[in-house]
């Protein structure tokens, strides 16, 4: 009780000499020739002072952002996180729809990294126990699986120190290729995500900005809390599937090439929470994946306008042509329910840096569960602001140049 009192009685005292410092200065002014604004010049003189109090009130940090791909040869994006007590640095993957955080740790077998988290040099650190034997999980990730032991220990996001944090510590790995080198920091909507554990710390939200996936420095910021986020921002309505409560649901309503609307099966963009259909966003996926229906009329109509003379396929890339004479490149526009998405050229376009060829950075969705579900990925959320306001239930989108 005496926690909670504290704050309120420090407003109270405050408040209390404040008023008293101005009955002083009413009198000085009464017997000088002084007025009142210089009385109130010189009370306003004490505001930075008070308003930097207040702002430490509400927990925020700016935690940077690097390509994955630069730094630790993975696909995803990543950010500058320490564990335990002192502090050991590890580069974690930035996923939107996971949601336990976990770390490589010392003695693991198969991990991708030589980078392991020492649980014996923390003085914080401690295991969970669900009776005994230390409780672990199994989970799966990309095409790659782990085992992990669940632990707590001090997690420090820049500035933001947070106590007693649960995660994974990772003791045997299988399939490495496609998992993160260091570890994950969950950021989805799930009960052991970092929003969840935080509680009231960040207030339901964040932001983030990612740099270009050539960008070799930590460039891109991850925002904590509702301070410092953008205060003009276009938002849509962020929707809630209770059989993946993790994901960052989203209405899309269409899609248009230039001018152009992309006509597409009626149905084939609708929210469904009991199949799981609809669109999420997510920062783990490289290039945002349209079910099949959508994708082929949105690759049709982009081809149409390009107008090159031949089209081949590279990888995952279906739309790819010479350009070299500069093609007319059309504007490829999301279309959610409130705001209108125009993805700029290099969100839209992936070039071959060893001969004249662009590809259209997007494809199909797999046949398989997810099949259903429209993806904005990575590659398409370059240098832009995101802004996730789960309390306000709402996703927003700011240009932003964070290379």
């Amino acid at each position: 009780m005496a926690i909670l009192l504290l704050p309120f009685i420090f407003l109270l005292s405050t408040s209390y000499a404040t008023d008293i410092s101005i009955y002083h200065n009413q009198k000085e002014c009464q017997s000088s020739s002084c007025n009142p604004f210089e009385a109130l010049l010189k009370l306003a003189g004490n505001d930075p002072a008070r308003v930097t109090y207040l702002s430490s009130l509400v927990a925020k940090s700016s935690v940077p952002i690097a390509s994955g791909q630069q730094q630790t040869q993975t696909a995803n994006y990543i950010l500058r996180a320490k564990l335990g007590t002192p502090g050991q640095v590890m580069l974690m993957a930035l996923d939107t729809s996971s949601d336990i955080a976990w770390v490589p740790c010392s003695g693991c077998y198969g991990c991708p990294s030589t980078t392991l988290f020492s649980p014996s040099s923390s003085s914080t650190y401690a295991t969970l126990s669900c009776s005994s034997p230390p409780c672990t999980f199994n989970q799966s990730y990309g095409t790659g699986s782990f085992s992990a032991i669940y632990s707590q220990d001090s997690l420090r996001l820049a500035l933001d120190i947070i106590p007693n944090y649960t995660f994974g510590c990772v003791n045997v790995v299988t399939g490495a290729e496609t998992l993160p080198k260091q570890g994950l920091l969950g950021l989805g909507r799930g009960p052991m995500s970092l929003l969840s554990q935080t509680g009231s710390m960040y207030q339901g939200v964040f932001s983030y900005c990612l740099p270009s996936f050539k960008s070799y420095y930590f460039s891109g910021s991850l925002k904590l809390g509702p301070v410092g986020q953008p205060r003009s921002i276009r938002t849509t309505p962020l929707l809630h599937n209770p059989h993946r409560p993790s994901l960052y649901y989203v209405n899309l309503t269409g899609v248009s090439v230039g001018k152009i609307p992309v006509v597409v099966p009626e149905g084939s963009l609708s929210f469904d929470p009991v199949t799981g259909a609809g669109t999420i966003v997510d920062s783990g996926t490289v290039i945002t994946r349209f079910v099949k229906p959508v994708y082929e009329a949105l690759r049709d109509e982009f081809r149409r306008q390009v107008g090159a003379e031949n089209y081949s396929s590279l990888g995952a890339f279906d739309t790819c042509f010479n350009d070299a004479g500069g093609p007319y490149v059309p504007v490829v526009t999301l279309h959610f329910e409130g705001l209108n998405l125009a993805l700029p050229a290099e969100n839209t376009l992936i070039h071959s840096s060893a001969m004249p060829l662009a590809c259209l950075a997007m494809a199909a969705a797999p046949d398989n569960i997810n099949s259903v579900v429209n993806v904005i990925a990575n590659l398409q959320q370059q240098n832009l602001r995101v802004l996730f306001d789960v309390a306000g239930s709402r996703v927003g989108f700011a240009r932003e140049l964070c290379n």
